[in-house]
């Protein structure tokens, strides 16, 4: 890894659509463009101050670059603990960040603005709601939140990532 400061904030490449998502899920601020070329890729991170998640040793070569990871595995659970591995978070802000769009999840206060945006059952059942402030996905505390978090769980303790 080549980077200067501890930064939260990232844009993954092309080969790494699947790292962004979870790194977003994770609460990191994390660009995805799945057709971005290298040149537009170093444009932004070093326009919006990010790290460079890359699988390519090539892109890493480029003069001047001086933010990035060079992501080694093809796994992506052994993505997520390298880049963990390196940053040493603190905590993880699951949720905080729309898995679609990267955009800021914020909590819904009155469940009524959203019936007709869900399906009945889920409103039904669930309390607790957040809508994404960029796209407008809407996210709730549901089964698959819980196993996202105990995957997550169990993955950084069976490769003793722990969190201060």
């Amino acid at each position: 890894m080549e980077v200067q400061n501890v930064k939260k904030k990232f844009i993954a490449d092309a080969m790494l659509g699947r790292l962004a998502r979870w790194l977003r899920f994770l609460g990191y601020d994390t660009l995805y463009y799945p057709h971005i070329t290298d040149r537009a890729l170093i444009s932004i991170a070093l326009k919006e101050d990010r790290v460079i998640l890359t699988r390519d040793t090539g892109l890493i070569k480029i003069k001047g670059l001086k933010d990035f990871v060079l992501i080694t595995s093809n796994n992506v659970e052994e993505q997520i603990i390298e880049v963990l591995n390196r940053l040493k978070p603190e905590k993880i802000d699951f949720m905080s960040r729309c898995l679609v769009c990267n955009g800021i999840i914020a909590d819904i206060t009155d469940k009524d603005l959203i019936r007709d945006l869900v399906p009945e059952y889920v409103y039904l059942n669930n309390n607790k709601f957040y809508r994404c402030n960029s796209c407008g996905k809407i996210y709730w505390e549901g089964s698959h939140l819980w196993k996202f978090i105990s995957k997550v769980n169990s993955l950084l303790k069976a490769h003793n990532v722990f969190l201060c």
